[in-house]
């Protein structure tokens, strides 16, 4: 067995549960255009595509597009940090991996990802972070975590992805990575786990 050199993870949903800040997020533009609040549907597209991604979706005619865009930047992401609550034993395990390989976030957040690591205390935790922005093709496009491989000089099966979404999976299906489903069984995994320290035996029991 490959030993890991690399554990990537996921944003939302694994290092955060940004259900409700998500939801107040974009039904607060929708709110602003007089529009009903988002759909579970709508809501489990927009929770995993990009900003742009999901306003489209939600804006689907051109000239509505545009202004709910220009309302979205103007407005920030800022004032929903407050509102994603962070994975109680997240820092435990950055810290514990570590000292036994790189770290790194591959994530279909944009210009909001540094916020959210400096607003947590989570800065320093990574080697590197790979957000929509640093990509021309961001997540189920394996881009991003191509990216991590080659800044690592590492090959497919020496990366381990974190990911909850069925666009984390096919990422790390197209990558080749190991993939960890974090709290989602119905997805296709190598591992499944409902905690991020459960990835604490899965290095380990690779690295031997």
């Amino acid at each position: 067995m490959t030993a890991l050199k690399v554990a990537a993870f996921d944003c939302d949903g694994v290092m955060f549960d940004t259900e409700a800040a998500n939801q107040a997020y974009y039904n607060d533009i929708l709110a602003h255009f007089s529009k009903p609040p988002m759909t579970g549907a709508q809501f489990a597209y927009c929770q995993m595509h990009t900003a742009d991604k999901a306003i489209a979706h939600l804006f689907p005619d051109p000239g509505e597009f545009a202004a709910a865009q220009a309302f979205r930047r103007k407005r920030g992401y800022g004032p929903y940090i407050r509102y994603m609550k962070m994975a109680p034993d997240l820092k435990d395990v950055l810290c514990w991996c570590r000292k036994v390989l790189k770290t790194a976030v591959a994530t279909n957040r944009s210009d909001t990802m540094n916020r959210v690591l400096e607003e947590n205390g989570l800065e320093n935790c990574f080697d590197l972070v790979v957000t929509a922005m640093d990509v021309a093709n961001p997540k189920p496009h394996p881009e991003q975590l191509c990216s991590i491989m080659e800044r690592f000089r590492a090959g497919p099966r020496e990366v381990l992805y974190i990911g909850d979404s069925q666009l984390d999976q096919y990422a790390a299906e197209a990558a080749g990575v190991v993939f960890a489903a974090c709290r989602n069984p119905g997805l296709s995994a190598d591992y499944y786990i409902d905690r991020l320290s459960e990835i604490k035996s899965i290095i380990v029991s690779r690295q031997q």
